[in-house]
């Protein structure tokens, strides 16, 4: 049963009006139905990512309590699908994320979700690094839809937070050398730090003759394509081995050539992956408490709500090179 009564406050939340048009307002703080869970977030990512304790349980939750920190599967699915009835709610035909596509978001003093979506997190875990688990639970998602081996030679295309998210789960769940490719300086050193091998600038580099180079002419057993622009698209089916895999994480903006021979003549697989599902929370969550992912250095900033236009989002429109993981703390 819930501690607090399910009476409706006021509070503080990040409305979105239009383009270039977001507003801290005064809303009605959303009640806790029979289900859900009502948490204060702590840590809000810009993209997705959520954490906070637990300030009241609904009806007929089991297995939570007041205080307990918990980290957001902000995923809406409607449970009837054929992808759902499946287990594969990540790619529900009428999916969505909690705040972009309904329900209240996180950026709020208070939010109600349904119990299913929270994930307790180990006391020892601070709240800012459980903000982490949704964008480590992609990468951790694409490394486990892949046929990694502890010996699996990799490239990853693109050093942003999924391509570090990515080296992450590599390193966690063991593999042989982590090739990145990433143009800016700033995220090449991210790449370095969070364990890459070798890390190439597509703009100066031969990205195809450095990795047929650094695998002896062999190639790679695996790329992890997070860049999603069309030269790299090439790159990747090119310096696969045979039998090789091309993993795509990225969300391409526009449509693309491909010639369906890049891979034809090494017997190339082309797979996509899309978001986690449960099962990718719960082991995040479990290797960032074993210590196998220590991911608190993709934190880059931590800003307050009241300044999130100017030192989040237009931070990132404009300066994005200099960033992993811009936290909001609430």
């Amino acid at each position: 049963m819930g501690n607090i009564s399910s009476l409706s406050f006021i509070m503080k939340a990040l409305r979105y009006y239009g383009k270039e048009d977001i507003r801290v307002e005064e809303v009605d703080e959303p009640v806790c139905k029979e289900g859900q869970i009502k948490i204060k977030p702590a840590f809000v990512g810009i993209c997705g990512s959520e954490s906070g304790t637990i300030i009241e349980v609904g009806a007929g939750v089991t297995g939570f309590e007041v205080g307990q920190k918990v980290a957001v599967r902000p995923t809406i699915s409607d449970g009837s699908c054929g992808a759902c009835k499946r287990g594969l709610d990540n790619v529900c035909y009428k999916g969505g994320f909690v705040g972009l596509s309904g329900w209240g978001g996180g950026l709020s003093d208070a939010v109600s979700i349904p119990s299913e979506l929270v994930h307790p997190l180990p006391s020892h875990v601070p709240l800012d690094v459980g903000a982490l688990v949704e964008p480590l639970s992609v990468g951790w998602h694409a490394v486990r839809e892949s046929p990694l081996t502890p010996s699996s030679s990799i490239l990853i295309l693109g050093g942003g937070p999924i391509g570090i998210a990515i080296i992450n789960a590599l390193k966690a769940r063991e593999c042989g050398q982590i090739i990145v490719s990433e143009p800016t300086s700033s995220r090449q050193k991210f790449a370095k730090d969070f364990g890459a091998d070798t890390v190439l600038n597509p703009v100066t580099d031969d990205v195809e003759k450095k990795v047929m180079e650094l695998t002896g002419g062999e190639g790679v057993d695996i790329v992890f394509d997070c860049a999603g622009v069309e030269v790299g698209l090439k790159a990747a089916c090119m310096v696969i081995k045979p039998h090789g895999t091309v993993v795509n994480v990225a969300i391409w903006e526009k449509s693309v050539p491909f010639n369906p021979n890049w891979l034809v003549l090494r017997e190339g697989k082309y797979i996509a992956t899309l978001g986690y599902l449960r099962q990718d929370f719960d082991e995040t969550i479990q290797a960032i408490a074993s210590g196998s992912m220590t991911p608190s250095s993709m934190i880059t900033s931590k800003i307050a709500l009241s300044n999130v236009e100017r030192d989040g989002f237009k931070e990132l429109i404009h300066n994005k090179e200099k960033h992993c993981k811009i936290l909001v703390e609430l």
